[in-house]
């Protein structure tokens, strides 16, 4: 995943950015609620964690704002007021889950996984399907028309975030943290893995579903493309 961590409490923001960076996550840290704004508008995330108590903008107001500017990330929000009124406001502000200080390292990792989990459907869905295309989340085995195509744990990686994201852009750096995190090999590897996946899925067909956006990134599209 790569999570936000907004933190003002230089303590804390360690612990939790150290946790969850060795369990290979990729993590970014705000120190303020206008620094977390910045970072979203500019980022992709999968789960933000936020404290409530942050100097200027607290964390209600942060998340209501993410929530105004059309941001759906999942917010879990961290406080040390566990009163009924203050996670019930919590919710009203448009976070999705609540844990009140001090918590379990554990217990906070299950609660991120658990709305990653929720927000990329895997907790119910096996299968994504766009247009004449599907991709087993069990098999790895994607299906266009009679063609299946068993894909490589790459492949696999980069037609799955393509596929969850359509029609949206997928930047490349998003594709290179899913595929390597911080360990990005050198040479045009990705650009290889797209045109592999490209050979299975769009060249054998009159149309082809991947579509490079110059400069940043990839996204499927549902008619007919010559970009390559």
């Amino acid at each position: 995943m790569k999570i936000l961590l907004v933190e003002d409490h230089a303590d804390i923001a360690g612990v939790i950015y150290d946790y969850f960076e060795l369990l290979g996550h990729t993590m970014d840290h705000a120190l303020s609620g206008t620094q977390a704004l910045n970072l979203v508008e500019d980022n992709h995330y999968d789960v933000v964690i936020l404290d409530v108590m942050l100097p200027k903008m607290d964390g209600m107001t942060v998340c209501k704002k993410l929530r105004e500017n059309g941001v759906d990330t999942p917010v879990l929000m961290l406080t040390a007021m566990g009163e009924r009124e203050d996670i019930l406001s919590g919710f009203d502000h448009g976070a999705d889950d609540y844990l009140v200080k001090p918590f379990d390292l554990k217990i906070l990792e299950a609660r991120v996984s658990a709305l990653n989990r929720r927000r990329t459907g895997q907790v119910s869905v096996r299968e994504l399907v766009f247009g004449e295309l599907s991709l087993s989340l069990t098999s790895h085995i994607a299906v266009r028309r009679e063609c299946q195509f068993t894909l490589n744990p790459s492949l696999f990686t980069v037609l799955k975030l393509l596929m969850a994201r359509a029609p949206q852009v997928v930047t490349k750096e998003e594709l290179a943290t899913a595929l390597w995190g911080d360990d990005e090999p050198e040479g045009n590897v990705l650009r290889s893995h797209v045109y592999q996946l490209r050979n299975l899925i769009d060249k054998p067909f009159e149309f082809g579903y991947i579509r490079t956006v110059p400069k940043i990134g990839y996204q499927l599209v549902d008619k007919p493309s010559g970009a390559e």
